[in-house]
């Protein structure tokens, strides 16, 4: 900590209060069902119109951040997401999807231009040390957030939007306040971030991984609280697990980034997508609330192994001025499980219970096997060297 730039402390602590305050998408289906009077199947709708724009958002956020510089970017997306947050109660219910879909699209772009931030005011290699504090920061806010949310919402449940509103514009003044004007620099990558990225072979094969892993890894909310009510286990008994794996992040991720910067980044992902696959093999074999709780604790392990370090190894793949539309490919396949998961998982627990979690398991092992066989790496490409160079706030 004593090593970041001042301004990246005050973001940094602007992120903890701002995901203290992220209540709004945890309680959304409850609100609308609650306070709204729709049925769960509309409700589902609108949750499911918010998570497409929040695709978008972070599909499309990390091209604004470059295009106009990551600080003003990410502001916008800040005031925007609360603007959203404070229309929601008000909407009338014909536009609530409509809504809900301008958050996503906000919020989702907020995400990339964030990392990016964080990336690029780094050498490449602190990066993932940085990345990991960063994570550190919005997970200790996690853990504050559903608790207060749920007093919130028995309160009041608009409130819970008022919060987020307000620790979204705490977050917008830090950013503004404290981070430095975007240095603009020439690129001599005009052709498109599409055609860069199709020719990166390497970084295409990191986000593929990242796809399937993050699909699998997300059982863990689709279909594990299944899992573990039909073993006899209680519902509050997961949601301890839960917060323990966010407190267990909060403690150990970033000093295990400081002992992990000097590894090749493909290795350590690759290491962290075995330790999610065993994990998940765990759960599959032993559905007791004493193997929930192993396999809990080995998934959590290839968390801490693997986001942090990807995120970083895209940042540092990204041309010169294409980290934040980099930043945003990962954002949005590091999300890709929300969609995925729920669709693929609840179909196969429906019909196939017991093949689920060891069909999950060997997906992980072989997206780790691959990144490992394959060398996605150049052999001489330690942490130490990027194509992208810090910068202020880029």
């Amino acid at each position: 900590m004593a090593d970041l730039p001042t301004w990246l402390k005050a973001v940094m602590v602007g992120q903890l209060v701002s995901s203290a305050g992220a209540l709004a998408w945890i309680y959304l289906t409850l609100y609308l069902v609650e306070d709204r009077g729709m049925s769960a199947q509309q409700a589902g709708f609108a949750a499911a119109a918010y998570g497409v724009g929040l695709l978008g958002g972070n599909l499309g956020g990390g091209w604004f951040g470059d295009r106009f510089g990551l600080r003003t970017a990410a502001v916008a997306s800040q005031l925007l997401w609360a603007a959203s947050c404070i229309a929601m109660p008000f909407a009338p219910g014909a536009t609530i999807a409509a809504v809900a879909v301008c958050a996503g699209l906000f919020g989702g772009a907020g995400r990339p231009n964030m990392s990016a931030l964080v990336a690029t005011a780094l050498p490449p290699d602190r990066r993932r040390e940085g990345i990991a504090l960063s994570r550190t920061a919005s997970n200790a806010g996690f853990t504050i957030g559903p608790p207060l949310g749920g007093l919130l919402a028995a309160y009041n449940f608009s409130l819970v939007f008022v919060i987020d509103a307000a620790t979204s514009l705490i977050l917008a003044a830090i950013v503004w306040r404290w981070v430095p004007p975007a240095r603009r620099t020439a690129t001599a990558s005009t052709a498109g971030v599409w055609k860069t990225v199709l020719a990166d072979r390497p970084v295409l094969l990191v986000l593929a991984t990242i796809v399937i892993v993050d699909t699998v890894y997300r059982q863990i909310f689709a279909t594990m609280p299944l899992l573990l009510r039909d073993a006899g286990t209680p519902a509050v008994a997961y949601g301890v697990l839960i917060g323990v794996s966010s407190a267990v992040i909060v403690l150990c991720e970033a000093p295990l980034a400081v002992r992990l910067r000097g590894h090749r980044a493909t290795r350590v992902i690759a290491v962290g997508f075995a330790l999610v696959g065993a994990g998940l093999a765990i759960l599959g074999i032993w559905p007791a609330l004493a193997g929930a709780t192993l396999a809990i604790v080995v998934i959590t392990a290839g968390e801490m192994l693997y986001k942090p370090t990807a995120t970083a190894h895209v940042a540092d793949a990204a041309p010169e001025g294409m980290v934040g539309r980099y930043s945003s490919l990962y954002a949005a396949a590091s999300i890709s499980g929300m969609f995925l998961a729920p669709a693929l998982g609840g179909s196969a627990y429906q019909h196939a219970p017991q093949l689920l979690y060891p069909i999950a398991a060997a997906l992980a092992l072989a997206a780790g096997a691959v990144l490992l066989v394959t060398r996605a790496a150049a052999p001489d490409a330690l942490p130490t060297e990027s194509k992208a160079q810090p910068s202020s706030a880029s």
